[in-house]
């Protein structure tokens, strides 16, 4: 468990812009866990933080999650470049309200975004520089479940490159407060994706 002000600075110490005028708007980060290394672990083993204000009082969530592809698509993969993991940064409106698949509402890439490529399906997520593209790829900001009351424990095929909340119920939680934002400031929203290893 982190933090608001663990995750502030952090963002903060990367010179990334840290979102403050007016209720509800919202700071969205992803931690990735690097305390796995480079293993595909196939859990929700990250988290996905959601801070912001209302009325002067400070508000954050955190959720389980993934930052990581799932094995099912480290090992059958859609591009014939590899599995797409994003690079960590900040990805100013990167993201817009919408349907995720045609499906339900989420949080849908809008900007081209950089993602490493990895197509050896040995195991491990092998993130090197020189194998980094940018562009549009369907990186999602959705959840893992369609059942209310559960939690996925397995990432298997909800995650080919997403960002991916475990838990219908923290989805939807985090919907709700994306929707009061879109009210306030619009459609489109900011992400950031940090390493655990960024946190003091």
């Amino acid at each position: 468990m982190y933090t608001r002000d663990q995750i502030k600075q952090a963002v903060e110490a990367k010179e990334y812009k840290w979102f403050e005028k007016g209720d509800y708007n919202v700071n969205i980060v992803g931690v990735r866990n690097s305390n796995t290394g480079k293993k595909v672990t196939n859990r929700f083993d990250d988290k996905i933080t959601i801070s912001y204000s209302v009325k002067g009082k400070l508000k954050y969530f955190e959720f389980n999650a993934t930052t990581d592809p799932g094995s099912h698509w480290e090992r059958n993969l859609l591009n014939v470049n590899g599995v797409a993991i994003l690079v960590p940064g900040q990805y100013r409106s990167s993201h817009i309200i919408g349907l995720h698949q045609g499906k339900y509402q989420a949080l849908r890439q809008r900007i081209p975004l950089k993602v490493y490529r990895d197509g050896n399906k040995n195991g491990s997520f092998d993130m090197i520089k020189e194998s980094i593209q940018e562009g549009m790829y369907g990186i999602n900001i959705h959840r893992a479940t369609s059942n209310i009351n559960a939690t996925s424990t397995q990432v298997d095929r909800w995650s080919a490159g997403c960002q991916v909340i475990a838990s219908n119920s923290d989805f939807e939680l985090f919907m709700k407060i994306i929707n009061r934002s879109a009210q306030l400031h619009g459609p489109k929203f900011t992400y950031t994706l940090l390493e655990s290893k960024d946190i003091v």
